[in-house]
Order: structure tokens, then C-alpha cells, then sequence
């Protein structure tokens, strides 16, 4: 779904995430495509993905991976949950605009 980054899918989750996450944070983007907030926030992410290279983006429909959703309890999109090695170190639910997105993100990442 962006520039630099790969979709992830129930089958490809645990080396694209979990396992990548024990060198460089990840930063998964559940969406879908009917979800408005969900367009919002793409391109946000878009743009961190191609300014950072200290962490890694991935997208997962959570209408085509329904089981890795359910796995993480993501009950609303977009939620985007930060990998860090091999666990879950934030989460973070809704639209938000750049700056927001990034200050929330800069603690897990630093």
C-alpha cells in the first residue's frame, strides 16, 4: 500500500512483523478500503515511510486478514500498532494528523 513499504496478509505476518521487529521497529497500519479515516491516514504514513529509515511500515487489510486483526483485539480502524522486538509497544487508534502521529511514535522509537 506505500511507496517503500510491503502488505502484509495473515500467512506473511510473523517474518514481515514479528520477526523483522527484533532489528527495526514496525509499524502496522490495519485498514480497510471502505475505511475514510483509513485514506486519511495513508498518506501521513506514506510520507514517514519515505523520510525514515529507522523503522519499517506494513499495511494489513483487516478485511482480508480478519485473524491476525482479531489476534491484536483491533476492534476499530485505522489502528496502527508499533512492533518492537517481537512485541507490541504501542498502540494507536484513529486518524491523526503528521506532527501527532510522529511525537507519539518518537518514544517506542527512540
Amino acid at each position: 500500500m506505500y511507496a517503500h513499504a510491503i502488505d502484509v496478509t495473515n500467512d506473511t505476518f510473523e517474518r514481515e512483523v514479528i520477526e523483522a521487529s527484533k532489528s527495526t521497529p514496525v509499524v502496522v497500519d490495519f485498514w480497510a478500503p471502505w475505511c475514510g479515516p483509513c485514506r486519511v491516514v495513508y498518506p501521513v504514513l506514506e510520507e514517514i515511510d519515505s523520510e525514515r529509515d529507522d523503522l519499517k511500515i506494513v499495511s494489513l487489510n483487516t478485511d482480508e486478514n480478519p485473524q491476525t486483526a482479531a489476534k491484536y483485539e483491533v476492534l476499530s480502524i485505522p489502528t496502527m500498532i508499533v512492533f518492537k522486538d517481537g512485541d507490541v509497544a504501542t498502540r494507536l487508534v484513529g486518524a491523526r494528523p503528521k506532527a501527532r502521529l510522529e511525537s507519539e511514535l518518537e518514544p517506542v522509537l527512540a
